[in-house]
């Protein structure tokens, strides 16, 4: 099997996102100069990325089929099966992840949050209901979650992690700033906001200086 650098995983949505955009200005092809030029990765880079999960070859001079990629790329990255989560922590990230409708397009629903308070409990967030974390064994049984969203606090993270781990849930998507501890098998994909921004921001100083 096909091992993929977490690199290379992160340039396929982008690749996605503008073949989308490019299917939506009535284009039917495109070349990897072209995608290349667009993006500003080298040819080589896109040619060896499609070339990993793509089912047909592209033809030169002409390039590969835009439906055929964004098909491929679905399947690929798993959009096609629609896989549910749970949210933890419907503070203002929290809140703005369940408010946001583009987590469809990539195959997640979202199903419920969890919070402590007792003000958020038994209300909704864009038709989800919020509730509390004594529900949570049922709700995981009966809606049969696979992945756990963590927007808690970076005290209360660790725990949170811990428990979802002994109810089953061995994917976690943590937007906590603290990195998790958890056995071999469970499947963490952290969001760090602050490397994220540190990328950012040397990258300006950078240009600020030439």
């Amino acid at each position: 099997m096909q091992r993929f650098s977490s690199r290379q995983l992160e340039r396929y949505p982008v690749y996605l996102k503008l073949l989308k955009a490019l299917k939506e200005k009535g284009m039917t092809t495109v070349s990897s100069p072209v995608l290349a030029e667009m993006l500003g990765y080298s040819e080589e880079m896109i040619r060896k990325d499609f070339q990993a999960v793509s089912s047909s070859f592209g033809v030169p001079k002409k390039g590969r089929d835009v439906d055929a990629m964004i098909e491929d790329l679905e399947s690929f990255l798993g959009y096609k099966s629609i896989k549910k989560a749970i949210l933890f922590g419907v503070g203002h990230m929290g809140g703005a992840l369940l408010r946001f409708h583009g987590f469809a397009d990539m195959g997640l629903e979202i199903v419920a949050g969890i919070d402590v308070k007792p003000e958020l409990i038994g209300t909704k967030i864009e038709g989800k209901p919020i509730r509390s974390f004594l529900e949570l064994p049922a709700l995981l049984r009966e809606e049969k979650i696979e992945i756990a969203i963590l927007c808690v606090p970076s005290a209360h993270a660790q725990e949170v992690a811990e428990s979802l781990y002994d109810l089953g849930v061995k994917a976690i998507w943590n937007f906590a700033p603290v990195v998790l501890s958890l056995p071999i098998d469970a499947l963490v994909e952290n969001v760090n906001l602050a490397s994220s921004f540190a990328v950012l921001s040397h990258r300006l100083s950078r240009t600020k200086r030439k």
